[in-house]
């Protein structure tokens, strides 16, 4: 579970981390750590690893909203947290908060995901 320096000088990644309620927003943002289903944990390990630097950009299911978005601070380790109170996550990884704020997806409809047929971001 040892989690040495990202490699540099590769392209940034950003992510869009979708949760079901607002307290596990909370709860990162007073933390700083952050856990999600083990399907992601590849694709976030990996990008952690071959990436400068990983954004997340959360957002509460169905709230119309991004709640803020933070820097991938470790990968993705062994250990798992009782925070969340629900089983299905994986292991936690620490997440260094930029802004924490609700930003209404209107404000970011011009902003298209190439790898997801040119849909919104949101």
């Amino acid at each position: 579970c040892k989690s040495p320096s990202p490699r540099q000088n590769m392209p940034v990644r950003y992510f869009i981390m979708k949760s079901s309620n607002l307290q596990n927003i909370d709860i990162s943002q007073q933390k700083g750590i952050w856990s999600t289903t083990p399907s992601n944990e590849r694709k976030l390990n990996g990008a952690f690893w071959e990436s400068n630097v990983v954004y997340l950009i959360f957002s509460v299911q169905g709230s119309g909203c991004f709640q803020g978005f933070a820097r991938m601070g470790s990968a993705i380790g062994c250990e798992k947290s009782q925070d969340w109170g629900s089983a299905g996550f994986g292991g936690v990884f620490k997440v260094d908060w930029i802004r924490k704020e609700s930003i209404p997806f209107q404000f970011a409809h011009h902003l298209l995901n190439p790898w997801n047929d040119s849909k919104k971001v949101q």
